[in-house]
């Protein structure tokens, strides 16, 4: 993995994501609704368009697979997955933590992933076997060993049942939302302890694959399995995640477990 292709991918994400910025709380912002309920602006589509011209015109021989534009098949055996937008609902309503998502895969696996926060002025990136970096800087997940006092994020609570918030909340962690991939992003860094998400699409996913192992944790789905297998019985979002420092995830899969 080399690290000049990881630093063209962050310069990439950046550029989309201060395009999203034009859009960002603006009064006349218009929100549609795609066939899933899921909600989607002219800003997605823009931030898409802008990645998928960046990506083929220094590989034109690379697939490249996004959340709002059909798949474009190449062959050179690399394939970038674009989620332009993540935490769109976040984005409509003026929130700061939604981002921009990049992922690359080559012929060994996951290679390259990005969380680009254009509100924030943050970027989050790691590179296969380059490690996790933030701004420029290396970094890696906190080294919390006790689950009370320990802080958890999710993007919503939409889904738990009542056993589950109450073993949360009795084991004494600190649970927060407005998640998205911010939570991630929070995780990699040390800021936090660990994040989860019940349904994830590939594209939501797939960059967390290089990133929390490189910054030193852990990702799995909620079953503890690989969090890159489809877990879940849903057309679109088939993939589950409980992402953590790495010393807390076994006692965080049996808390959030049914």
């Amino acid at each position: 993995m080399h690290s000049d292709l990881l630093e063209q991918a962050v310069e990439w994400s950046v550029a989309a994501g201060d395009l999203t910025l034009g859009w960002f709380n603006h009064p006349e912002l218009r929100v549609q609704h795609k066939h899933d309920g899921s909600p989607v602006t002219e800003a997605d589509r823009a931030a898409e368009h802008l990645l998928r011209e960046l990506i083929s015109g220094a590989h034109p021989d690379d697939t490249i697979r996004g959340e709002e534009h059909d798949d474009r098949v190449g062959t050179s055996g690399r394939t970038w997955v674009i989620d332009p937008i993540d935490g769109t609902r976040a984005f409509s309503r003026g929130v700061g933590t939604y981002s921009n998502l990049l992922f690359m895969a080559d012929e060994h696996g996951p290679a390259i992933g990005v969380i680009n926060l254009p509100a924030l002025g943050e970027t989050i990136a790691a590179g296969r076997g380059l490690g996790c970096f933030s701004g420029g800087v290396r970094c890696g997940v906190s080294d919390t060993d006790h689950l009370e006092g320990a802080h958890l994020s999710c993007t919503s609570l939409e889904g738990w049942s009542a056993g589950r918030l109450d073993r949360v909340v009795e084991a004494g962690v600190e649970l927060r939302t407005w998640g998205d991939a911010y939570g991630y992003a929070l995780v990699a860094s040390g800021r936090i302890d660990a994040m989860c998400d019940p349904a994830l699409a590939w594209w939501d996913i797939a960059p967390l694959l290089v990133i929390l192992p490189e910054a030193g944790g852990r990702i799995t789905s909620w079953g503890g399995h690989d969090a890159a297998t489809p877990s879940i019985d849903h057309p679109e979002y088939e993939f589950s995640a409980v992402a953590s420092n790495g010393i807390l995830h076994d006692q965080l899969l049996d808390l959030l477990a049914h």
